[in-house]
């Protein structure tokens, strides 16, 4: 029997997904990562005619993916993952960029989303949020019902307060919410570069959208 976060979490995830539809997204409700990693298998072996195909999968920085094993999962089903840790040179990351802008899907989580389906990301050099604008062929967001707000506004204070200062200590940046764990609007050594509110898809259902009913990430 279901209790009633999970029961709060499947009817947040239901509205999201409704609201997504309408902003040409894709959404789905898993209850946990082990059946979101069955969904991210089943997306991933999707193709126009049905057949089997190995796909490259290239992937943002996120908690979420390194610590609950979606990276693996993809590997485990066939694909091609494209290991960005791997191109280290300047001549590597330039064709780690080729690779990943060509890929047949990104993987990444968001920083927030809303419940009218409103994606919020803040980026440092904007690799992870350009390759969601534009790019690979289809882009899976992974994201715990953790990262769920009421609107745009709130969003931008949950990575601004909630998810940027854990990740600046993670990174060691020099950052005034790495001391004091609030946002200082600082200019210094910031990862709070870029904001992207993605509001609808121009590609219908390029973007899909799996909900996950744990806390995943920041």
């Amino acid at each position: 029997m279901a209790t009633p976060k999970e029961s709060f979490y499947e009817v947040q995830a239901s509205t999201i997904i409704k609201n997504l539809a309408k902003r040409k997204m894709e959404g789905y409700y898993c209850a946990n990562v082990e059946e979101a990693k069955a969904k991210l298998a089943e997306l991933l072996a999707r193709t126009e005619d049905g057949s089997p195909a190995k796909k490259s999968v290239a992937y943002g920085g996120s908690m979420t993916l390194d610590q609950n094993g979606f990276k693996d999962a993809a590997k485990a089903a066939g694909h091609e993952l494209i290991v960005r840790e791997d191109y280290k040179s300047p001549e590597e990351i330039k064709e780690l960029k080729a690779k990943t802008v060509n890929a047949d899907a990104f993987l990444m989580s968001t920083n927030a989303i809303t419940l009218d389906g409103e994606l919020i990301n803040i980026d440092g050099r904007g690799n992870r949020v350009s390759f969601l604008i534009y790019g690979p062929e289809s882009v899976i967001v992974i994201a715990g019902m953790n990262k769920v707000v009421t609107n745009v506004e709130d969003g931008i204070r949950r990575v601004r307060n909630v998810a940027t200062p854990p990740n600046c200590i993670r990174l060691d940046c020099k950052t005034p919410c790495a001391v004091t764990g609030k946002c200082g609007e600082c200019f210094g050594d910031s990862i709070c570069c870029q904001f992207v509110v993605t509001r609808m898809s121009r590609v219908p259902n390029r973007i899909k959208v799996i909900l996950v009913g744990e806390e995943l990430g920041y």
